[in-house]
């Protein structure tokens, strides 16, 4: 199953043998390449309503992919899956022991996987989703009039989860080419087409359910939901508009039940094909980073730091020795543009961080004590995809603490309660006793065992401080109270109101 949507049932649409989950992070890169011949479908619909002549034009240039990949060993030393382990913790829960069964060895296998894709030059270059051709020792690509024939990888971006592999087919092969899916309206008839579970070459129809969906697979979501029927094997298989081009290419869909209910998502052309186009050239993809752990800026925050509207990236933290920290920018921070770019959302800055090529100088547009100011940064190389600008879940923001005008009662950081929390020496601040859970505070999130390190941006070594920054907030007529807290190890901000202290 898929990473996304991890507290409901999102699924890569791969595999006829094999499902597996994507990543799918979609994002623009400037170049030029991977032009394809448009379809010559008419444009329009035909007067009885029909998409043939788009069908027509469309269905020689879609391909289906078959993939020997090799299969995970089963041995002594594996631990049993999560699935038993569920099993085994609510029978152990009801006291009724669960015998274990003797481990099993078995020989390594291979398994056939199979998904989609679609021609864009004549020469053979084929797109589909990383996913569909991951960890495969052999691709095979079936051609639409049944001719099969080996393919060869050319390169894959597992972060967007596209991937790019060519054929050589002796004849110039037809063509499928991209489209504007900026251009895509809620309403907008699409047609997805492609090979589900394996029965042969599908085409379905729908409209244009929802834009810019964030499947919390990656800072970089902005899928194009669509409610046309896809299913596993429909990926990276196109999704066409009226004028059978290119606007999105197949990807997930949301399923209780493994079939289609009708929300799928498509990534965008408009992104795709610039990733499409850097993979012919390079074969691969430098994502840029700037070290940044970052959130959004919430009215409660913007009352706190003196914004007069919500907008921006905070920076909840900066790891050390990167383009942020050697650039200068500290926790407490509101990024709001990158090289001119408004940044809106911390997705924004996500995205525009991605975009940028490794060892770029740009501006960061920053709101720090009340102004703003400028800093130059080099953007760095995001080489194990855990250090890119990325959006905090809402599920993983830690909350503040304050006086008891908050709801919360404060204690000092001893040496056991340091050792209780498992603190590192460098931590130090004002510990959360107590949340009254009719406050401001508990609204908040915070929780006891919580660490306040900072109130609005001013360092907190003990209660003392705490209740001082809060007081101090609170005489200067600001609405909200803006915290730093550390909480199993990672730093937050949090904004808790004054008024529905």
């Amino acid at each position: 199953m898929s990473h996304i949507l991890r507290k409901h049932r999102t699924a890569a649409l791969f595999g006829a043998a094999i499902i597996a989950g994507a990543a799918c992070l979609p994002f623009a890169i400037n170049t030029s390449n991977a032009i394809a011949a448009p379809a010559d479908a008419g444009g329009i619909l035909a007067a009885s309503g029909s998409f043939a002549s788009i069908v027509d034009a469309d269905k020689p240039a879609v391909v289906t992919i078959t993939t020997t990949v090799k299969a995970t060993d089963v041995s002594a030393g594996q631990q049993d899956s999560p699935m038993d382990e569920q099993f085994r913790q609510f029978f152990e829960d009801q006291g009724i022991p669960l015998p274990r069964q003797a481990p099993k060895n078995r020989p390594s296998q291979q398994a056939m996987a199979l998904g989609s894709g679609f021609i864009i030059s004549p020469d053979g270059v084929v797109v589909t989703n990383n996913h569909v051709i991951d960890n495969a020792v052999d691709i095979k690509v079936t051609l639409d009039d049944g001719t099969e024939l080996p393919a060869k990888l050319i390169g894959t971006d597992p972060k967007s989860d596209v991937a790019v592999v060519k054929i050589e087919a002796g004849k110039p092969l037809q063509t499928i080419a991209w489209g504007d899916s900026d251009r895509l309206k809620l309403g907008d008839q699409i047609l997805a087409i492609g090979n589900p579970f394996g029965i042969g070459t599908t085409v379905t129809a729908g409209i244009v359910s929802a834009r810019g969906r964030d499947l919390h697979s990656g800072p970089y979501d902005d899928f194009i939901q669509i409610d046309a029927p896809i299913n596993h094997g429909n990926s990276g298989g196109p999704l066409v508009d009226r004028s059978g081009n290119v606007v999105g290419i197949n990807t997930a869909i949301y399923s209780p039940n493994g079939g289609s209910v009708g929300v799928g998502f498509a990534i965008p052309s408009d992104e795709a094909k610039a990733i499409v186009a850097k993979l012919q050239k390079d074969g691969s993809i430098d994502h840029g980073y700037l070290g940044v752990q970052i959130q959004p800026v919430t009215k409660d925050v913007a009352d706190a730091v003196g914004l007069d509207k919500t907008g921006g990236a905070l920076v909840a933290a900066v790891t050390a020795d990167t383009p942020a920290a050697h650039a200068g920018v500290k926790p407490g921070d509101i990024i709001t543009s990158v090289g001119g770019e408004t940044v809106k959302t911390p997705k924004d800055l996500s995205r525009l961080v991605a975009d940028l090529s490794p060892g770029a100088k740009k501006s960061l547009g920053i709101w720090r004590d009340g102004k703003t100011l400028d800093l130059n940064v080099t953007v760095g190389t995001n080489e194990d995809g855990q250090k890119q600008a990325a959006a905090e879940s809402p599920d993983s923001q830690g909350q503040p603490s304050g006086q008891p005008s908050l709801g919360i009662g404060l204690a000092e950081l001893t040496p056991d309660l340091r050792q209780q929390l498992d603190l590192p020496r460098a931590v130090s601040g004002a510990v959360v006793a107590s949340v009254n859970p009719d406050k401001a505070a508990a609204a908040a999130g915070i929780q006891s065992g919580d660490v306040i390190v900072s109130v609005n941006d001013r360092p907190v070594h003990n209660t003392r401080d705490a209740k001082a920054a809060i007081a101090e907030a609170g005489k200067a007529g600001r609405k909200s109270v803006l915290l730093l807290i550390e909480r199993d190890g990672n730093k937050t901000f949090v904004a808790v109101p004054f008024a529905a202290a």
